[in-house]
């Protein structure tokens, strides 16, 4: 009825509503509802998800005597153009004049709560994430009719609009004009850190993407014109990622004009690609003689290699690989992120990839590498999105050898374990959640924590060992920088299981985030506190090679367990002692200051990885202008595939609940070495400060290319605004 009332009212006699004349219309009395939203709402109406007037202070504020703060909102407004990603350290120089010298300051409950809001929805799946599939026309259809009931952080999809000024402006978009150019950018742009092929047979060449293809003069959602169509289903899904790549003579890649055009582009590539791969799969089912078993090895794509050691029949599985990260990161679809890979990991059980001998032809290496690779991306949807495994990790049908990397020889093996630490963690977050809202089944937990922190440690230590190999004259071996960047993907990885496994024990001594995690209704003293697992249990190894003064604190080393609640005069504080005193949290094997410790130190890990990860840096020729560089953050090329990104919200998550947890409490680290009464203070602040800088830089490069991933960044942004520079 409401639609049609304001249908009726917005047509009546062929003029809109809004536009009559104000002595032509009756008085109309506002309703509640029909008031406008505010475009801000204050942090503590968005944390108690209560209507904001958008004053300074608000009515709710002043009412109950509280603190009012704003931060911009991602809500309403008209549409912008889309400004290019501001790196951390512009960030921390506009407010360098109020953060010189940070120091922790007591924050007020409400300001708690808010902190606390922006915080807790990064550790949630898929947090951040967007959905390039749902669109933001059907979203906004309903946008301003009724007044929102809060102002919370649910944000809705705004497509970038190209600007008046820029519409007759050319913007290109990255595509090749043979197999052989997309094979040679394949290198350049995405084998470091998803090495789906064997190394380069051939020497590297000049990176050649063809110039004015995607130029346009009216709408840059306009049908592309592909001048070339790359003949196989795998140089197809490839084209898809490296027309998101921003072409080096566009002179504004973040333009909204160039994010439209290359995302139309490479959705038509990733279009053409799934085509491909279903004509291979129909022809490869088919057999020539109807008594032939389907299983038969025979040839039947007529089609030249796209790789000289690569067998065709295994470029629809590589091209399934490619796809499936593409809708992870581009188009923001877990859903189909999970079945791209399911598929591919069905075309290679029929293929028995799984259950390759020794033998070493010159096809094996791309078969090995088809297989681990197929097994890490199905393994991978489940990380991403919380969900359990549709195989079993462990299968010993599995027997397929590792690939190997001449740079190092034990980099897959590493990949792969800490591959499936991850995802065991992810398992084990599922059950703990399970367990806590009762209390019960706490043995299981406590042998699960121990043995996952144990392997995850052996693993993390092998992985900073050195590669040893021997080394050729000019010290020059292939895929050395691809094996380099593996390593660190292995140690992100593992440094995100760590996590996983110890953040509610490291933070269980928060009351709001024991309130949002348990199940009080369920949870009570009352009920019988299962026998525990053996207590005392050490870590076999620590972390190490981070290089910073963090890594050796002993920063929450206190004797009582409740050290970390607020004091009397917060209104937290009663709310926590009204919670019941869960007994099970004594059962767990670690201290909550443990655990605190290895979250701490295993977030600034994640973020130094990240930063370690190698740019590509593709040859060019002497005439090539390199515009779009100039206008890109830091100067650098997107890095591609961070079908990982999970762990950059991981990483972020944890430092910034132990600035909120060290703030809570109004004390810092104690054991830096040194007697100055701030010191201590600001050298902590400053270490979770940089940590999360160069998290905030890390996911700005990827956002280059990624419109998913965008969430990811304003959210942490965000969180990291309000902690370090609120005020």
């Amino acid at each position: 009825m409401v639609l049609d009332q304001v249908e009726h009212q917005g047509n009546l006699n062929g003029v809109s509503a809004v536009t009559q004349s104000i002595t032509s219309r009756p008085t109309v009395v506002r309703k509640k509802f029909a008031k406008p939203p505010v475009k801000v709402a204050c942090l503590a109406c968005r944390a108690s998800r209560t209507r904001c007037d958008g004053q300074d202070p608000c009515a709710n504020c002043l009412s109950k005597k509280r603190k009012c703060s704003y931060l911009p909102s991602k809500r309403g407004g008209p549409r912008k153009k889309k400004k290019a990603p501001i790196p951390a350290e512009d960030i921390v120089q506009q407010k360098q004049g109020d953060v010189e010298n940070p120091v922790l300051t007591p924050v007020t409950p409400d300001f708690e709560d808010a902190l606390f809001g922006q915080i807790d929805v990064l550790s949630t799946p898929g947090a951040g994430l967007r959905n390039l599939d749902f669109p933001s026309d059907v979203q906004s259809l309903f946008a301003g009719l009724f007044a929102p009931n809060d102002g919370g952080n649910t944000q809705v999809q705004m497509e970038p609009t190209p600007s008046s000024s820029s519409a007759s402006s050319p913007s290109v978009v990255r595509t090749y004009g043979s197999e052989h150019e997309i094979l040679n950018a394949y290198y350049d742009f995405i084998h470091n850190y998803f090495p789906i092929l064997p190394p380069r047979v051939a020497p590297a060449s000049v990176d050649s993407p063809l110039d004015g293809v995607g130029s346009y003069l009216e709408s840059p959602t306009e049908e592309p014109a592909i001048v070339y169509q790359p003949r196989s289903p795998l140089s197809l899904a490839i084209s898809a990622v490296l027309a998101l790549v921003p072409h080096s003579n566009d002179s504004d890649p973040s333009s909204a004009n160039s994010i439209i055009r290359r995302r139309t582009f490479a959705h038509a590539f990733a279009q053409m690609a799934n085509a491909s791969i279903e004509s291979d799969c129909e022809l490869h089912a088919s057999p020539s003689n109807p008594f032939e078993s389907p299983g038969s090895d025979r040839q039947l794509i007529n089609r030249e290699s796209f790789h000289p050691q690569t067998p065709v029949e295994l470029e629809s599985i590589l091209a399934l690989l490619i796809l499936s990260v593409y809708e992870y990161t581009q188009r923001g679809n877990l859903l189909k992120m999970r079945y791209r890979a399911g598929q591919a990991l069905a075309i290679a059980l029929d293929m028995s990839l799984h259950s390759l001998g020794e033998e070493y032809d010159g096809f094996a290496e791309a078969r090995r590498r088809a297989w681990w690779m197929t097994y890490y991306c199905v393994l991978q949807g489940s990380i991403v999105s919380t969900t359990p495994l549709s195989i079993d990790a462990n299968d010993p049908q599995f027997v397929t050898p590792y690939p190997r990397f001449a740079a190092d020889p034990d980099g897959w093996s590493i990949l792969i374990q800490s591959q499936q630490i991850l995802v065991t963690a992810t398992q084990f977050v599922i059950d703990l959640k399970k367990c806590i809202p009762t209390g019960t089944n706490m043995p299981y937990i406590s042998e699960s924590m121990q043995r996952l922190d144990t392997w995850s440690n052996t693993i993390l230590s092998q992985s900073n060992l050195p590669a040893l190999v021997s080394r050729t004259v000019d010290g020059n071996l292939p895929e050395h920088t691809t094996a380099q960047s593996i390593r660190a993907i292995s140690r992100i990885k593992l440094s995100s299981s760590q996590i996983k496994i110890h953040r509610f024990r490291a933070f269980s001594d928060i009351p709001i985030f024991l309130k949002r995690h348990c199940d009080l209704t369920a949870a009570n003293s009352s009920e019988p506190a299962s026998k525990c697992a053996p207590k005392g249990s050490k870590p076999s190894g620590e972390i190490s090679n981070i290089g910073c003064s963090c890594t050796s604190l002993d920063q929450f080393k206190h004797s009582s367990s409740s050290e970390y609640a607020p004091s009397s005069t917060s209104s937290t504080s009663s709310e926590f002692q009204s919670l019941p005193q869960y007994s099970f949290i004594d059962e767990f094997p670690y201290t909550s200051q443990h655990s605190a410790r290895v979250c701490l130190r295993a977030s600034l890990l994640i973020s130094h990885m990240f930063q370690s990860l190698p740019v590509p840096q593709p040859l060019t020729g002497c005439n090539s202008p390199h515009q779009a560089l100039q206008s890109l953050p830091l100067n650098q090329y997107p890095r591609t595939m961070p079908s990982f990104a999970c762990c950059l919200m991981q990483g972020s998550y944890a430092l910034l609940m132990i600035f909120y947890q060290t703030n809570l409490a109004n004390q810092v680290p104690t054991e830096f070495g040194n007697n100055q009464a701030n010191a201590p203070s600001d050298r902590f602040t400053e270490e979770l400060r940089q940590g999360l800088e160069r998290i905030i830089n890390a996911i700005s490069n990827y956002t280059i290319s990624y419109e998913a991933l965008n969430g990811m960044k304003d959210d942490i942004q965000g969180a990291y605004h309000t902690a370090f520079l609120q005020g």
